[in-house]
């Protein structure tokens, strides 16, 4: 039963992760895919409603079984599991998505400053193409031609 209820805990654990990802979502998932985000949180909302109801049940087990102490213990394990899992797992979710924003940044970045550059190379070939021409130059290039 002790494995069961580390199942338990976990999924519990992941439960509250996706609910609070579903309340503040990264800035690329609202831009690109916001429908997700509508849906994620439909579904952190069910699975938050069924973990009530489980978590109910399994009070009513302890309490009847080992006693009203065993639910208060049952917590304080839970509080260790998740933090826990929080230093590991959900560390390692949160420095990945970051380095996914920050690469996304950096591209929109440089295309951003490329479109600028070509904008500007562009610019500036059309001024050096509508300089007037100097009448020195054309001599030069007559005394070239002969």
């Amino acid at each position: 039963m002790s494995g069961d209820l580390s199942r338990w805990m976990g999924a519990v654990s992941d439960i509250d992760h996706a609910e609070k990802q579903a309340k503040n979502p990264p800035l690329f998932k609202k831009l690109f895919n916001a429908q997700s985000i509508e849906q994620a949180a439909i579904q952190a909302y069910a699975a938050k409603k069924k973990l009530e109801e489980q978590r109910y049940e399994l009070k009513m087990y302890l309490n009847m079984t080992y006693g009203v102490n065993a639910y208060n213990e049952l917590l304080a394990l839970e509080g260790k599991i998740r933090k826990e899992r929080q230093e590991l797992v959900y560390k390692q979710q949160k420095m990945r998505q970051q380095i996914f924003e920050i690469v996304g940044w950096i591209f929109i970045f440089a295309l951003v400053i490329g479109f600028f550059g070509l904008v500007a190379k562009i610019w500036i070939d059309r001024a050096r193409a509508a300089e007037p021409v100097n009448i020195n130059d054309i001599s030069i290039i007559r005394q070239y031609n002969e």
